[in-house]
């Protein structure tokens, strides 16, 4: 296989989310939310690894007619903000006024954050939250909290969007990798676990999603507190 034809296949493959982000918004519409979120660990483990083939295989170089980066950012914003807004929704986790305020602020907030040239860091951390609504949604229908505190962590996980607090990526942020990437593993095993269970998940499970949440939601400000700003 030529260079070219692997750099498109990259391509592609990260192509493919729009169509898992498609198979997840018509479960979501039949309130299927366990195949809904199948899916989107399907789209978020695709996410994971086209990343690394597309600097492998050098896509830029190779397969420079397709943008790369814009691809992956619209199947982000299908699979990692609007899907997941829409089940915070349609189900009884945010009910009434709260539901109308968390997709608002999640889809107004995510698109500000995606169009923003200051979202990465020089160690390829992200700079605010990474609007990874899929990974706090999945975890909401886990543990099930009331709405009061479902709204006050999307509240403030939309303004940290914005404030200069680093958060990891488990793949490309060097630093802590061989801990992050394992987390982040574990973290997918048991989110398609609950998924695959409809969400009605043992207390062992959920306390693993939780605490590999909490990693990798307060990784990269560790990192920031112990090695500065520009560490």
């Amino acid at each position: 296989m030529t260079a070219s034809a692997k750099a498109l296949f990259v391509h592609l493959l990260t192509a493919s989310g729009a169509v898992f982000a498609m198979l997840a918004m018509l479960a979501a519409v039949d309130q299927k939310w366990d195949l809904m979120f199948l899916w989107l660990v399907v789209a978020f483990i695709v996410d994971g690894i086209d990343g690394p083939l597309a600097r492998r295989y050098r896509v830029d170089r190779h397969a420079p007619q397709f943008d790369g980066q814009l691809l992956d950012l619209i199947v982000d914003y299908l699979t990692y903000v609007f899907i997941p807004a829409y089940a915070l929704f349609k189900s009884d986790l945010l009910p009434g006024w709260t539901g109308w305020v968390g997709i608002i602020v999640i889809t107004f907030a995510s698109a500000m954050y995606f169009a923003d040239t200051r979202m990465k860091t020089k160690d390829k951390s992200f700079s605010g939250f990474p609007s990874c609504w899929n990974m706090v949604v999945l975890v909401m229908f886990a543990v099930t909290p009331g709405f009061w505190t479902i709204l006050a962590v999307v509240t403030v996980l939309a303004v940290l969007m914005f404030v200069p607090v680093k958060f990891v990526h488990p793949v490309r942020t060097h630093r802590w990798r061989r801990a992050t990437l394992p987390v982040a593993i574990v973290w997918t095993a048991c989110a398609g676990l609950a998924a695959a269970q409809d969400f009605d998940v043992a207390a062992p499970v959920q306390m693993v999603l939780i605490v590999t949440s909490a990693y990798l939601m307060v990784a990269g400000a560790l990192q920031q507190m112990i090695y500065g700003p520009n560490g």
